[in-house]
């Protein structure tokens, strides 16, 4: 399986207000949307959404995948965008009416999603479990709406795969582990087969896609933010973030250089 997937404006307290990561921001990976579309991709192909069903798009940002549904459900179908982000969600609708599109968009978040019990055939939910503090109010709410027989993609970052190189092992480390501490939940990617099946979903397939930031950004923002970081909170020197923002600057003109963070994307299905 080779996943594919997407979002955009995602912001730490868009899912969770308890949640205090001030470090993810999908603008940090735009670098890697092509790695994103590939994702998105595959989760289309893999939900399969045939002409007259309803699908649900969570955490649906300024609507891309909304109106992706709207085409596949046709005019007897339903296509949802729930999103908690008022701004996201003019965005939104102001797209679905320039587009001509049927799709709709609701106010909600991951824990509260306005739809009815065993309402929907499909759902999407990409790179919203990272950012919540309780994810199996989440998944439950996921496994609340779809029908017996209905298929949900979940995607997520997994932070503890991440990789800066070149750069001295130590102080990536530590550049990494801070990251790590600043996330919510920073390994949401692998935890989502369990989460799902404790909710009741059985897994039809589990696949992994590595978005990789393209050379020429060389060290780009997420690591000079981080390392920042890391340096306020002791873990290393100025002269070490410094060496190390050298480091992947020479890296990057040498092509010797390689960030990237591995997407965990999950099939279910909710049992007949």
């Amino acid at each position: 399986m080779a996943p594919s997937h997407s979002t955009s404006g995602l912001r730490p307290d868009r899912f969770d207000r308890d949640g205090r990561d001030q470090l993810i921001d999908v603008r940090d990976l735009r670098a890697a949307l092509p790695g994103i579309r590939r994702l998105r991709h595959w989760a289309h192909q893999a939900l399969a959404v045939r002409p007259g069903e309803s699908a649900v798009d969570i955490g649906s940002g300024s609507g891309s995948e909304v109106l992706t549904f709207a085409d596949a459900v046709g005019a007897d179908g339903t296509a949802v965008g729930v999103e908690p982000d008022p701004d996201l969600l003019a965005a939104a609708e102001r797209r679905a009416h320039q587009a001509g599109s049927a799709a709709r968009f609701l106010p909600g978040d991951a824990y509260n999603l306005p739809l009815s019990n065993d309402s929907f055939d499909v759902a999407l939910c990409e790179r919203v479990f990272q950012h919540l503090t309780a994810p199996q109010r989440a998944v439950g709410e996921i496994a609340r709406v779809l029908r017996p027989g209905g298929r949900v993609v979940v995607m997520d970052s997994d932070w503890g795969t991440a990789i800066v190189h070149p750069g001295d092992r130590h102080v990536v480390r530590q550049v990494i582990e801070t990251l790590i501490s600043g996330t919510t939940d920073p390994f949401a990617g692998r935890r989502l087969p369990g989460l799902l099946t404790q909710a009741g979903l059985v897994i039809d397939d589990v696949g992994s896609h590595a978005l990789v930031q393209e050379h020429s950004v060389g060290a780009g923002a997420l690591v000079a933010r981080v390392s920042a970081m890391a340096v306020a909170r002791g873990s290393i020197t100025e002269q070490q973030r410094e060496q190390l923002l050298a480091d992947l600057e020479a890296g990057a003109r040498t092509g010797d250089i390689h960030l990237s963070v591995t997407i965990f994307a999950v099939l279910a299905h909710k049992p007949e």
